[in-house]
């Protein structure tokens, strides 16, 4: 039976929250892990299943069991976090957007194909002596 998250809220838990879901100076984060409960929701927003958020972030059953089931009981409290998290990334990309941007142009603008021109040859040069020694 796939899980869902109206399951687990009927469903009776055997796992002990605190002992999962702890609060760290990174937010809520699932014990023993780097993963917050912010990542969690990336996906839980997304509507993606149990399993799905499982293999992705490589977790057990019990584990994405304990986040989603925090993540309903405590909604609202998550929900007001996971949008500050949102808010503070996207102004931390717009900081390095702008801090890089002179160096992304100078990147840029220099030859994406210099010294590839050598590479290739040697490559084209192989790949004919395979096909002569083949025949």
């Amino acid at each position: 039976m796939e899980l869902t998250i109206e399951h687990l809220i009927d469903m009776s838990l055997t796992f002990s929250e605190p002992a999962i879901i702890i609060r760290t100076e990174r937010g809520l984060v699932l014990a023993g892990t780097r993963i917050t409960l912010y990542d969690v929701m990336d996906y839980v927003t997304e509507n993606y299943p149990p399993k799905f958020i499982r293999a992705m972030l490589g977790l057990t059953d019990e584990q994405v069991t304990a986040a989603l089931f925090y993540i309903e009981t405590h909604r609202a409290e998550v929900e007001t976090e996971y949008q500050f998290i949102l808010k503070e990334a996207e102004e931390l990309q717009q900081y390095y957007e702008e801090e890089n941007r002179d160096r992304v142009t100078r990147i840029a603008a220099k030859s994406s194909k210099l010294g590839k021109e050598a590479i290739r040859a040697k490559l084209e040069a192989e790949k004919a002596k395979l096909m002569t020694s083949q025949t």
